[in-house]
């Protein structure tokens, strides 16, 4: 069965970096598109960068684009998202998301707090 697992989330301050980590279990994403999602208190779920299993072709939302760079490990199964530059209002729960045969795979997310 197919299964999203993130890590690497904390606390950091202003201005600091974490790298997540979405290791996938259970089957292969080589050909698929995995996308990176946050949500903040009070918010609706944003998806703010993905990354073609193909060919490797990435998007960025504005509101991440230049700080944030998304990447994978085919031999490990494993994408990763660099965050650089971090704002406090990059407070979220961060998530990695697949779609496979029409279906939505999540991981359970994990916790990034910028603080200021």
């Amino acid at each position: 069965q197919l299964q999203l697992a993130e890590s690497g989330g904390g606390l950091v301050q202003s201005g600091g970096s974490l790298r997540l980590s979405c290791a996938v279990s259970g089957f292969s994403l080589n050909y698929y598109v995995i996308g990176w999602f946050r949500q903040a208190p009070g918010k609706e779920r944003e998806g703010i960068s993905c990354i073609s299993g193909s060919d490797g072709s990435t998007y960025y939302s504005d509101s991440v684009k230049g700080r944030f760079t998304i990447s994978r490990d085919r031999a490990r199964d494993t994408y990763y998202l660099q965050m650089d530059s971090l704002k406090p209002e990059d407070t979220a729960v961060y998530y990695c998301k697949t779609i496979v045969a029409g279906r939505d795979y999540w991981g359970r997310g994990t916790q990034v707090t910028v603080s200021s």
